[in-house]
C-alpha cells in the first residue's frame, strides 16, 4: 500500500474503482482510467474536480512526484497518466523514461506550465504521447486525453515548432529522400495517429513487416521515436 504525501497524494485509488453512475463507455467498451502526477495538491485537485464530471473519464489516483507515479502506474494501470515536469525527486522527464523501461502501457500526457525548447524535447524523446500547458482550456484537455488514448500524437503549435525546429537544426529536411514508397505510406499512417496493428490492416502487411518499416524509418530519418516520426511528416506534408 502506498503511504500518504505531505500534500495527501495517494498512489492508489480514493475509491473501489467501480464506475460511478453516469459515466459512460468509450467506444472500446469502458472509461478512460487516469492518473494525476503533479506535486502542487492546488492542481491536482482541480484537475480533479473537472475530469470526475466528464462521463468517460475517470482518475483512478494520484502521485505527487515522479517516483510515486511510476509505482501508482505500475500497481493502477491506467490507460493516460497526465504528468509534470519539474517535480521535486524524481521529474517527469526521469520518469517518463522510466515507464518506458518497465513497458508501461499507459500514454502519457503531459500538462506543465514549462514552455522551453530544453524541456520540450527531451519530454517527447522521453515518450510522451503528448504535451500541453496547464492554462489549456478544460474541454481542449479533456480532448487531449481522449486523443492520446486513441493513440494520437497531441501537441499545442508552439510545442511541435520547437520541435521542428531542432530537427530541422538538425538538417533533417533533406533525409526523407531515402524513403521507400512503402515507406512513405507507413509514416503517412503513423501520422494519422495509426497502431502498428492498424498500419498492417490497412496495408495488408504483418504486423512483423511493419515494426520493421518503422524501425527503418526512424532510421533514415535519425528520429528517436514514432512522436517525432508523425511531426516529420506533417512538416514534409505526408499524412495528417
Amino acid at each position: 500500500m502506498a503511504e500518504r504525501d505531505r500534500d495527501g497524494a495517494m498512489g492508489l485509488p480514493r475509491d473501489d474503482g467501480r464506475e460511478r453512475p453516469g459515466r459512460r463507455a468509450t467506444g472500446e467498451g469502458r472509461v478512460i482510467r487516469v492518473l494525476l502526477v503533479d506535486d502542487h495538491q492546488v492542481v491536482r485537485r482541480g484537475l480533479r474536480t473537472f475530469l470526475e464530471v466528464q462521463e468517460d473519464i475517470e482518475v483512478v489516483g494520484e502521485a505527487s512526484d515522479g517516483a510515486e507515479g511510476i509505482a501508482a502506474a505500475e500497481e493502477l494501470r491506467p490507460d493516460v497518466v497526465l504528468m509534470d515536469v519539474k517535480m521535486p525527486g524524481m521529474d517527469g522527464i526521469e520518469a517518463l523514461r522510466k515507464l518506458r523501461e518497465l513497458d508501461n502501457p499507459a500514454r502519457v500526457l503531459v500538462v506543465t506550465s514549462f514552455t522551453e525548447q530544453r524541456t520540450v524535447v527531451p519530454a517527447l524523446r522521453a515518450g510522451a504521447a503528448g504535451y500541453v500547458y496547464k492554462d489549456i482550456d478544460p474541454d481542449a484537455l479533456a480532448g487531449a486525453i481522449r486523443s492520446v488514448h486513441a493513440g494520437h500524437v497531441l501537441l499545442q503549435p508552439e510545442v511541435a515548432g520547437a520541435l521542428l525546429a531542432q530537427e530541422e537544426n538538425n538538417g533533417g529536411q533533406g533525409r526523407g529522400t531515402s524513403l521507400t514508397d512503402r515507406e512513405r505510406e507507413v509514416l503517412g499512417l503513423i501520422a494519422d495517429g495509426r497502431s502498428n496493428r492498424e498500419i498492417a490492416r490497412a496495408l495488408v502487411l504483418s504486423e512483423k513487416t511493419v515494426k520493421t518499416h518503422v524501425s527503418n524509418i526512424l532510421m533514415k530519418l535519425d528520429l528517436a521515436d514514432r512522436t517525432q516520426a508523425a511531426l516529420w511528416a506533417v512538416r514534409h506534408g505526408i499524412g495528417a
